[in-house]
């Protein structure tokens, strides 16, 4: 008589399958003894993925390596972080400095390692960043998104929290001589405000200037091999790609209370730059009283 082939769920798991659980398993003991990544709400699929590509698990098994970074090696302390609400739709709007995008990591680990509850944070990142071939696919897994309006819509409207820097590559890339001035902000987050209704967490970050002070910017070097920049630090390019390794500077981030806006969005740039202004004014007023409490840039 016919046997039907027995259910494949019902196999037991397959070696690899069984290491890698336990290899998870300790990672997760190692990076969250406490349980808090089982607090973060993710809304993805039933395979663990949203529309973006981001995968709660792909985020786990980073963040052995990254609570080391943002523990140990940046050893980030964070300031009015309560300020940050714990649900709902929000903007963190943010300086944006030191010639690699560890201001946004640090951010972004700020609110699973220090916030009460967990916070997922999803990151917008330049255009330039989907022609890079590797690192688009991290960026997609860890949560980042291409910053363009469409996409952000789409993850308001899922009430989560976005990171956004207006000051763009002007911001990341300037010169040290400029250390923590704010460059021009952009207008969109506020048009998207207005239209979606977010409330605007002001951050301040300090520290991340230190990490890669650019001597000069060979914007013209970096057009030639696709870049949006090409700093001088003092290590690098001297030695090589070496060179590009962040400092062991302290970070500091600098919640502010959330700020809210009335008004159309589809407004003259000169009325939306007024709120615009506000927002940067209050940026610019935590930069100033964190960096007067700062003590040492390492310690």
């Amino acid at each position: 008589m016919f046997e039907p082939p027995p259910d494949e769920r019902a196999r037991p798991p397959s070696l690899i399958r069984r290491v890698g659980d336990l290899v998870d398993d300790w990672i997760t003991r190692q990076v969250d003894p406490e349980g808090r990544l089982r607090q973060l709400q993710t809304p993805t699929n039933e395979f663990g993925y949203d529309a973006f590509g981001f995968n709660a698990d792909y985020v786990r098994r980073s963040l052995l390596p990254m609570r080391w970074i943002y523990r140990r090696y940046f050893r980030v302390q964070v300031h009015g972080i309560e300020h940050v609400p714990s649900s709902g739709r929000l903007f963190l709007i943010a300086n944006h400095s030191g010639q690699l995008p560890l201001d946004g990591a640090m951010i972004v680990l700020s609110m699973i390692f220090d916030k009460e509850p967990p916070r997922v944070v999803r990151t917008m990142v330049e255009k330039w960043v989907a022609r890079i071939p590797f690192a688009s696919f991290v960026f997609a897994r860890l949560g980042q998104i291409i910053g363009i309006p469409a996409n952000c819509r789409e993850l308001l409207e899922h009430e989560e929290a976005i990171l956004v820097f207006p000051e763009g590559v002007k911001g990341i890339s300037k010169t040290y001589d400029h250390a923590y001035e704010l460059q021009e902000f952009g207008l969109g987050f506020m048009r998207l405000a207005l239209e979606c209704k977010v409330p605007i967490v002001p951050v301040a970050v300090i520290g991340a200037e230190e990490q890669a002070p650019a001597l000069a910017n060979l914007r013209k070097v970096g057009d030639l091999i696709g870049a949006p920049a090409f700093p001088v630090t003092p290590t690098f390019p001297l030695l090589g790609p070496v060179g590009l390794l962040p400092y062991p500077v302290k970070y500091h981030l600098h919640f502010g209370e959330p700020m809210t806006f009335s008004g159309d969005p589809n407004d003259e740039d000169e009325v939306v730059e007024e709120k615009v202004t506000a927002v940067k004014e209050r940026i610019q007023a935590l930069l100033r009283q964190g960096l007067s409490e700062r003590g040492h840039v390492f310690w």
